[in-house]
């Protein structure tokens, strides 16, 4: 698996080399190349698996890198560079001749982008061809362009490898396709299509049919299609799939087959692109920045993807099934960007697509206004970035910032704008900064066309003490503060902070929540092949910055920094890698990505209300981290004894049955926060068992090669006798009651646990189904209730922690009130204790049945004549019979499925169900049932009590005189 995107564009995910899985995809192992960034193709050897070629289009940001063509004939053990051309060359595609794995073809691709500007073509861009499996290339030529060319996608006939394809970018997003039916040797132009859109440099990969020749596919905003070689083009039928299509593949058994690959996800189509299936089941969204708001009872989030428009939807639902693709919806169209919200008011929300084209959103109409700040008359054109920043005021929900190369201020929620500062950047002309290592000729292969306007504003910082005080930060390296208002402005390059080249992108100001004279900074070089975490801090209100990278790896960039709003010194980092978390400050980091993929978190928000923490991948959608609240309370002095955190208010509401489960495997959710109360506990060590301790001791012994001795039986039964620790919750109400009782891990480090907001009855229990138990469990009653955290360790008891308190809220209420309601607890005891009297009941009859049946088998240990005993057993079991039928009902009904006469025991499942969801309670119908069942057990117990008590004894005492062993139940 080779690593790093083969395209030009402007958010390009950047590689570590190439990677092999023996096991299916289970493990991976690194096999080098890892300076490569962006390897575009691997063709593995069909005679041999250890011969691998690997063409690495190599850095898009930066010269050099491992690029080109690379060879391996073992495995990837050693790599030998078999192909090369200038440093900013590399091979952009490769392919072989189905009939002779000697003959590679490949074709070379020079480009080179930074943060101002793109070129995507010069002399190193070119077609080469081998015959000895990749040892020595020829140049190909005859027919081919001779000016420079840009991006080249490959193609080899699988009908006839004697003709090739070659889509060729030239000058200007220009292009042409070209064909050879000799092997490469002559070339014939055939049209002058080329990939549009973002550019051929965002497509161009060319696809040539294995089942009608000269069929060929060439990847594009819109997928083209050519049947005859390329002279002419028709667009492939997209009718409901995503535009930008980058890869596709076939089915070799299957003609009308194929599998299409998007900027908007996977598509099938099994009737050759009449109509395609949508693969909904993958959860890859980039999103670029996101907001959250402050809806009740849950709140939701925004996101700006790429090419998938600007999104919401809700943080929780009240399903059972969790958050299904449909919960969510769109906002507006494009790329989307940096969204943002009103706080208290959840129905206004700001959206925007690339370059700023910003509108406010009313989300009870849907109705979206455009917004976006103009310039005036003879005053130059606003430069928007591609993700431009806005800012909703800490101080009046209806101020609004956003930047261009000016910070602008809007204070009715965008109708209007003023501009409060200048132009607040390097203001340069792009064209005059240096590419590919230096300047370059109008004539040369530029193209801006799919990327930021350049000297642009692209991070914005309010204090949330002082309103005068803003920070804004630009592409092109400058920090700039007002703490007027934007009367005046103070300017620093980056290069006057400690180690900062001075082309860093400033991707993120923050000013502290709880200090106005301190602020921190993530800047980025990565557009320049720089990957160091840039991260600093001020506490003199940006006069000067000290680094704050302690714990961060080398080579993760750094987007996002986010601080709690109750503790100053929790703080919160979104890199390339991961996520990071710092409890001084930025002193130290830590990596803390337990449960995340290692991908690019770009944006990280906090809901205050429910102190969540959610952050925004860059191609595996959001995460959220469920009530953070707990990481408040450690610290180097707190970790070395067990806590118990203050748990959140539970919300409590009868969750809807959500979908069903025949909807098939397409069918996604994501997982909604664990329901009830959530008691998240900390403990600085595992139980260490008897067992463990000796098998730990034993590894000692062995790395030092010594004797490892026998423990003996009484030590190892001990072990196997020795009962697990484990932790208990004593749930308790306002008034000190108690309301139930759960348990949980004795697991080191940070453990949750959920309590299910019901008060559990417990009936009876059966022996042989003790976690089972027979119980009538009912939501409690909104309100304060406390819990308690022990440990139990081979049955000593102790408490952990302090008791903490929390809230319990109902946030649905019936549209209907129950006239029994203030009964209820009654008919739940008067119900509880007739179940345990029947359950009673039962299991003596259940005991004294099997008693019945085994006296008559007993029959044949008797020392005297029969005839006596067998009239008295047999009316025994027809009295057991008649009882069972009493209880059950006829047992032949049952076996043939035909109803029955309602039974002792449905007349109790029946008032039971009063109780079963929700909060409404038993109806008069389920009181009558109950008072039936309590009428019904009471016929019945005078009969089984005379079965159980006299009939079964007596006989039992008849076997023991006839000579008859004891029966043991």
């Amino acid at each position: 698996m080779g690593t790093g995107e083969n395209v030009g564009g402007r958010h390009v995910g950047v590689g570590h080399g190439i990677y092999v899985s023996y096991d299916g995809g289970k493990h991976w192992e690194n096999k080098g190349l890892k300076k490569s960034e962006h390897i575009s193709k691997i063709i593995v050897n069909p005679k041999n698996s250890q011969e691998i070629w690997v063409a690495s289009q190599g850095p898009l940001w930066s010269s050099g890198g491992e690029r080109g063509l690379y060879k391996t004939v073992d495995g990837g053990n050693t790599w030998k560079l078999v192909l090369s051309s200038n440093e900013w060359t590399g091979v952009t595609d490769l392919v072989m001749d189905p009939r002779n794995e000697k003959i590679l073809y490949a074709a070379t691709w020079q480009r080179h982008r930074n943060i101002a500007a793109y070129i995507g073509g010069g002399e190193g861009s070119a077609l080469y061809k081998s015959i000895d499996g990749g040892e020595n290339w020829t140049k190909l030529k005859n027919g081919l362009p001779t000016t420079d060319m840009g991006k080249i996608g490959l193609a080899i006939s699988p009908i006839n490898p004697d003709v090739l394809y070659a889509a060729i970018e030239l000058d200007r997003k220009k292009g042409a396709i070209y064909r050879s039916d000799n092997q490469g040797g002559d070339w014939t132009k055939m049209s002058d299509v080329v990939s549009g859109g973002t550019g051929p440099h965002y497509y161009q990969e060319l696809v040539a049919s294995p089942f009608i020749f000269d069929k060929i596919y060439l990847m594009d905003v819109r997928a083209q299609i050519s049947n005859d070689g390329g002279k002419t083009f028709y667009t492939m039928k997209e009718s409901d799939k995503h535009s930008d299509n980058h890869s596709l593949t076939f089915k070799l058994n299957d003609p009308n087959y194929l599998l299409i690959g998007t900027d908007g996800g996977i598509y099938e189509s099994f009737d050759n692109t009449e109509n395609w299936k949508y693969v909904n089941n993958l959860p890859t969204t980039q999103f670029y920045k996101l907001a959250v708001d402050d809806a009740e009872p849950f709140y939701n989030i925004f996101g700006g993807t790429q090419d998938n428009n600007s999104q919401g939807g809700p943080s929780r639902t009240l399903r059972n099934d969790g958050i299904a693709n449909s919960d969510w919806f769109v906002l507006m169209g494009g790329d989307g960007h940096q969204p943002a919200t009103e706080p208290g008011n959840p129905n206004i929300v700001y959206a925007q697509s690339q370059q700023g084209y910003l509108n406010r959103i009313d989300r009870t109409t849907g109705e979206a206004v455009f917004i976006k700040p103009q310039s005036g008359i003879d005053e130059p054109y606003e430069r928007n970035n591609w993700d431009s920043p806005i800012l909703v005021s800490n101080h009046d929900p209806k101020r609004l910032y956003f930047g261009t190369q000016r910070v602008w201020r809007s204070d009715n929620r965008g109708d209007s704008w003023k501009p409060i500062s200048g132009d607040l950047t390097k203001n340069e002309e792009r064209f005059t900064l240096p590419i590919m290592g230096k300047q370059q000729s109008w004539d040369a292969a530029w193209d801006v066309y799919a990327m930021s306007t350049y000297n642009t504003i692209t991070s914005l910082s309010e204090s949330a003490i002082d309103e005068n005080i803003i920070f804004a930060g630009t592409d092109d390296g400058i920090i700039q503060y007002t703490k007027n208002g934007g009367n005046t402005w103070t300017k620093t390059p980056v290069s006057n902070l400690p180690g900062v080249p001075s082309t860093a992108f400033v991707n993120d100001i923050k000013t502290d929540l709880h200090n106005k004279e301190t602020v921190y900074i993530a800047l980025d070089n990565h557009k320049f092949g720089d990957y160091k975490p840039y991260l600093f801090k001020s506490t003199n209100g940006g006069k000067t910055w000290i680094p704050i990278t302690k714990g961060i790896q080398d080579n993760a960039l750094v987007w996002r920094l986010v601080q709690d709003h109750v503790n100053p010194n929790l703080l919160f980092l979104g890199t390339e890698y991961g996520l990071y978390i710092s409890i001084n400050q930025g002193e130290n980091w830590l990596k803390f990505s337990q449960g995340l993929p290692t991908i690019s978190v770009k944006d990280l928000a906090i809901q205050k209300r429910e102190n969540d923490l959610v952050a925004a991948t860059f191609g595996r959608g959001f995460y959220v981290l469920d009530d953070y609240s707990a990481l408040r309370e450690i610290n180097e002095a707190s970790v070395s004894k067990a806590q118990l955190f203050k748990p959140r208010k539970a919300l409590q509401y009868e969750p809807i049955r959500g979908g069903t489960s025949s909807q098939g495997g397409s069918y996604f959710t994501a997982n909604n926060p664990d329901f009830g109360a959530i008691f998240t506990y900390y403990l600085p060590e595992s139980f260490d068992s008897k067992k463990s301790k000796r098998q730990k001791n034993e590894k000692t012994l062995k790395k030092e090669n010594k004797n490892i001795p026998f423990p003996g039986w009484d030590a190892l039964d001990s072990e196997k006798n020795e009962q697990e620790a484990t932790i208990i919750f004593i749930i308790k109400d306002a008034n000190g009651g108690f309301v139930d009782k759960i348990n949980s891990a004795y697991k080191k480090g940070v453990n949750r646990t959920a309590w299910n907001l019901k008060k559990q009855i417990i009936a009876s229990v059966d022996i042989d189904k003790i976690n089972k138990p027979s119980s009538i469990n009912t939501f409690v009653e909104p309100g304060i209730y406390n819990v308690t955290m022990y440990e139990d360790i081979a049955g000593k008891v102790t408490q952990l922690g302090s008791t903490q308190f929390f809230e319990v809220e109902r946030i649905r209420q019936n549209i209907l009130e129950n006239p029994n309601k203030n009964n209820i607890d009654a008919y739940i005891t008067d119900l509880t204790a007739l179940k345990r009297d029947v359950n009673t009941l039962t299991n003596q009859f259940n005991n004294a049945s099997k008693k019945a049946l085994a006296f008559k088998n007993a029959l044949a240990y008797v020392t005297k004549e029969p005839g006596n005993l067998e009239p008295e057993i047999n009316k025994l079991i027809e009295t057991m019979y008649s009882l069972k039928q009493l209880l059950n009902g006829y047992a032949s009904k049952d076996e043939v499925g035909e109803k029955d006469i309602p039974t002792l025991s449905s007349r109790i499942s029946v008032a039971q169900t009063g109780l079963y969801r929700g909060t409404y309670g038993p109806t008069k119908m389920h009181i009558e049932s109950y008072q039936m069942a309590k009428e019904l057990y009471n016929k019945l117990k005078p009969k089984m009590d005379n079965f159980i008590t006299i009939e079964i004894p007596k006989v039992e005492k008849l076997l023991k005189d006839a000579g008859a062993p004891p029966i043991f139940d």
